[in-house]
């Protein structure tokens, strides 16, 4: 997109920039060197601007533009930022159709379409052009004389959501394109958004943390954010968008196609020069059918591999005025073909649906079926998340019902066999009570989810008790679930404070629990009262507070109770703190009973005061940054609180506020993107250790 001469005038530009204070005469350069950083963080993934550099860049544009108003241009980076929310999403037509793909499963399919290719192309042979099929919603964007005027859903393929707005948070989406070089006035490219294996693992795990129903595959993560209404909350997405089709063009006056625009691979590096992301690095052409099969059949089993879920690969006629000569159905494009990967799906009987209770008083309806082997796993039960699900899918306890599990994510419903019913299926009536403590349920106007609001409800007490001593929390060893419940059904324990006076003597005689267990576990709970503050936070379940934020707010304190004082304005002040999270904060440490819990809990001698913020303010590492990465001798979560009992911090990613990159065997991308970065220290771990001292 950029030649080496642009790129090096772009980086020296933005230092030149970084010294001075800017004024309207600096604007159209500030704008190439922000769309040209953008471009290299978020398509190449190469970032050349320290985090720092770049957010001066961006304040010093908005700063010309509000005092010139008259200035602002469509091109503008700051015109990805939405003023408010979507009000709605109007409808809008496609330039084309957004036809379907004709699906084949097996090799006989593929020769099959390859022959009628030929014949209808009065072609010998052909050149097809092969690439992977992505698992994602797909998108229609339109240019304009290089600049991005709508983006959209496919809808019912003629028609389809205006979502503009939302498609500019997508930074992999460029605003500006230069489609005029290659003679173009208007185009529509079609396009997938997704998002990545593994921030979908992460988004769940957020959601999980906070009590709320984690989401079934990745696909319906990255749809469903296309119609969210705050733009900011999209952006929070962090998706991704590949382009794989230029559905229209219109030519500038005058001028005539351009070479490259003939071939539907010349189309896809045409627009990854113009900046956009492509999969170019897995498309392939051929000459022969057989080829084809044997690349699509060698690319299914590395699937897996990918950082991103594909369902198959596309074959394409790759040139253009043989697309046109073979042309098209209602339905579907003759020239093209979808070669689906096997299903990793199965069928099985719905038996029954319980209902779980979450330590939040989240009720999950949990799916009871007979066991069928799936993805190398036998499954005999699966979430079906909440009562809208239930409704949406039309479930029925004994439907035939096709279930999937794609990638690592947890096996989900597709749908029941209406079809397949005999009459003796019973409805799935949703509980109006608490299946454990038969409190009435209460389910909030913007969630999907019933919630028990007893909190001594049984369910949510033993829950409760089971998280405060896990791993991530106070770490007591050997406490696990079945012991936390067995303890409740006996009566030693009946909220979290009781594990500091459980009854060793009555527990001592219980079957399989023996002296070394008991010694062990009184070890353990008495090492729990020294555990760093963030640990405690995070071990009493407050609602959205998950590892990050409990470390955040601990990091603001020096004694627990210091969060009674805390107004919503100061926590909203705290990094990873949002108002959904400052409210629960709030009701958490303003309930009297919580404040009971943490003055007991303190009587039995655990810690509330943050004795790490006060060893670390005089530690050797007071103000650095730290990330680790690579496999290292020591345990990663050893080295991390070394770096803090030393008065140091931990940061996630690569950026300009990281100090030190400690690195171990196999470093990977975070080690080559701060040797870009050229600010951060990079440390063996002998090294790290040695700073140590």
């Amino acid at each position: 997109m950029y030649s080496i001469e642009q790129e090096k005038f772009f980086i020296d530009s933005a230092h030149l920039f970084a010294e001075r204070e800017l004024n309207s005469d600096d604007l159209n350069s500030l704008k190439d060197i922000i769309h040209y950083a953008d471009w290299k963080y978020y398509v190449q993934d190469d970032p050349v601007l320290a985090d720092a550099a770049y957010d001066y860049l961006f304040k010093q544009l908005k700063n010309i533009e509000e005092k010139n108003p008259s200035l602002i241009t469509l091109d503008s980076p700051t015109q990805r930022v939405a003023k408010g929310l979507n009000k709605d999403f109007p409808t809008v037509s496609h330039l084309v159709p957004m036809l379907s793909l004709e699906n084949s499963y097996n090799a006989e399919d593929l020769i099959d379409w390859d022959r009628k290719c030929r014949e209808l192309s009065e072609q010998e042979h052909i050149e097809y052009c092969v690439e992977p099929k992505f698992d994602g919603a797909s998108i229609s964007l339109v240019y304009e004389n290089d600049i991005l005027t709508r983006g959209a859903t496919r809808g019912n393929g003629t028609e389809g959501d205006d979502i503009t707005m939302n498609t500019k948070q997508i930074r992999s989406i460029p605003i500006k394109a230069n489609i005029s070089q290659f003679h173009i006035k208007q185009i529509e490219i079609r396009g997938e958004v997704v998002i990545t294996k593994k921030r979908f693992a992460a988004y769940n795990e957020k959601l999980i943390t906070n009590g709320e129903q984690a989401l079934a595959n990745a696909r319906n993560a990255a749809s469903g954010s296309l119609r969210i209404k705050d733009t900011n909350e999209v952006a929070k997405r962090n998706l991704d968008a590949f382009l794989y089709n230029v559905s229209y063009t219109s030519l500038i006056e005058n001028q005539t196609v351009h070479p490259a625009m003939q071939t539907h691979k010349g189309m896809l590096e045409s627009l990854s020069q113009l900046g956009f992301k492509t999969s170019l690095d897995n498309i392939k052409t051929f000459y022969h059918i057989d080829d084809v099969i044997r690349y699509v059949q060698e690319f299914e089993e590395k699937r897996d591999g990918l950082p991103y879920e594909i369902d198959g690969m596309v074959v394409k006629v790759n040139r253009i005025d043989l697309q046109e000569r073979i042309g098209q159905t209602s339905h579907h494009p003759r020239w093209a073909i979808a070669y689906k990967f096997k299903a990793r799906q199965a069928t099985s009987k719905l038996i029954n649906v319980e209902y779980q209770v979450g330590r939040t008083g989240s009720v999950t309806p949990v799916a009871k079926i007979l066991p069928v082997a799936l993805g190398g796993v036998t499954i005999s039960s699966l979430s079906l998340f909440n009562e809208e699900v239930v409704k949406e899918k039309q479930l029925m306890i004994g439907d035939t019902v096709l279930i999937e599990r794609a990638g690592d994510v947890i096996p989900y419903v597709v749908k029941s066999f209406p079809e397949l019913r005999t009459g003796e299926e019973q409805e799935i009536i949703f509980p109006s009570h608490c299946p454990v403590c038969s409190e009435v349920l209460y389910k909030p106007e913007e969630e999907a989810v019933w919630r028990c609001t007893n909190i001594n409800c049984e369910a949510q007490v033993i829950e409760r008790i089971a998280h405060y001593a896990s791993k991530d929390a106070l770490d007591i060893r050997g406490l696990g679930d079945a012991l936390v419940r067995k303890f409740y059904e006996q009566g030693f324990l009946k909220n979290i404070v009781g594990i500091y006076h459980l009854p060793f003597e009555q527990i001592k005689s219980l079957e399989g629990f023996g002296e070394k267990s008991m010694i062990n576990l009184k070890d353990a709970i008495e090492k729990s009262k020294t555990q760093p503050l963030h640990r405690l936070i995070f071990g009493l379940g407050i609602r959205y507070v998950g590892e990050t934020t409990a470390k955040a707010l601990a990091r603001t304190v020096s004694h627990l109770t210091d969060l009674y004082e805390k107004t919503k304005e100061d926590l909203l002040r705290i990094d990873d703190v949002g108002e959904k999270v400052a409210t629960s904060i709030l009701e958490f440490f303003s309930h009297h009973d919580n404040r009971s819990i943490l003055e007991a809990l303190e009587k039995e001698g655990v810690c509330l005061a943050n004795t790490q913020k006060n060893d670390a303010m005089q530690g050797d590492l007071v103000g650095k940054t730290f990330l680790f990465t690579g496999t290292m001798t020591m345990k990663r979560s050893e080295a991390e609180a070394l770096v803090e009992k030393n008065g140091g911090s931990i940061v996630g990613s690569v950026s300009s506020k990281l100090n030190y990159l400690v690195v171990g065997e196999d470093a990977g991308s975070k080690l080559e993107k701060a040797k870009k970065l050229g600010t951060i220290t990079i440390l063996s771990e002998e090294e790290f250790m040695g700073l140590l001292g």
